[in-house]
């Protein structure tokens, strides 16, 4: 967390430091972990002070704001980070501020509060390597089933472990594996060895619905209150969830008790009335 919708919610919010200059970049001081920052302070001012901003990108679980340069200033959120353009939960973790003028937003902030995330400036030789073929997966919300299959459907990992390796699919995280195989009624536990062609066209239309439902309801804010969105509000898409984080609740679909069982050190939610363990 945050997963693609959560990122994808990021990158739209900050849309308006397009067309911005760049006017100063800070690594702030932070009582907390610090994060990592790269290339060192100097460097970093040097290579972005005057440019402009040129477009917001999402890669995977990463927001890119590319520079007319060509660099990119890459933010990766990974367990606690936020992209913001307004106030932040709270200024105790703030962890990088971007100065802007002639846009939209006058600033552009990272937050983060467990201090996992960074940011780093890249440069299009960097970008390729970093975010190449052999680094990521296609990404969720375009990904065929033809290409998941033929990524995943030799592995003999469980296919909610097998979802969660973004060399096969970027983005997809905790969340959105679980609710993308409930809906496809498709069990965690099952082997990608063991899939039909029919259950890997289910899956992978499961994990269009549910990224494009929960971009639309700009993603997960969980119990911890972590997750914002770029002008610090709460997403909605927790208020959707089927399964996760849901164990002893009735299924919405078949009203089974929804189970929480651990894969690879992570919870994970299922329903047993709905997916059950068939073999092709």
């Amino acid at each position: 967390m945050p997963e693609l919708p959560e990122v994808e919610t990021m990158r739209r919010g900050v849309l308006g430091v397009v067309g911005a200059r760049v006017e100063r970049i800070a690594q702030l001081a932070c009582p907390r972990k610090p994060i990592a920052f790269t290339p060192e302070p100097r460097q970093f001012q040097d290579r972005t002070a005057g440019r402009n901003v040129t477009g917001v990108d999402r890669i995977g679980k990463r927001v890119l704001v590319r520079l007319d340069t060509g660099d990119a200033i890459v933010f990766e959120p990974r367990m606690t980070g936020l992209v913001l353009v307004k106030d932040s939960p709270d200024p105790l973790y703030l962890r990088v501020h971007v100065g802007l003028k002639g846009g939209a937003e006058p600033d552009l902030w990272f937050w983060d509060r467990r201090g996992l995330g960074n940011v780093r400036l890249l440069s299009e030789a960097e970008q390729g390597v970093a975010f190449g073929p052999d680094k990521l997966g296609p990404d969720g919300l375009v990904v065929s089933s033809g290409d998941l299959r033929r990524r995943l459907a030799s592995s003999r990992r469980e296919v909610k472990v097998a979802l969660l390796d973004q060399k096969a699919v970027a983005g997809i995280g905790n969340i959105y594996a679980a609710e993308a195989l409930h809906v496809a009624g498709v069990h965690p536990a099952a082997r990608c060895d063991r899939l039909s062609g029919r259950q890997w066209e289910a899956i992978v239309d499961a994990i269009h619905e549910v990224l494009e439902e929960a971009i639309r309801c700009e993603g997960s804010t969980l119990s911890d209150g972590t997750y914002r969105n770029a002008l610090n509000a709460d997403g909605g898409y927790q208020n959707q969830h089927r399964v996760y984080d849901k164990a002893g609740d009735p299924c919405r679909r078949c009203g089974a008790t929804i189970l929480r069982i651990v894969q690879a050190q992570r919870s994970t939610f299922f329903c047993p009335g709905c997916q059950t363990r068939r073999r092709k």
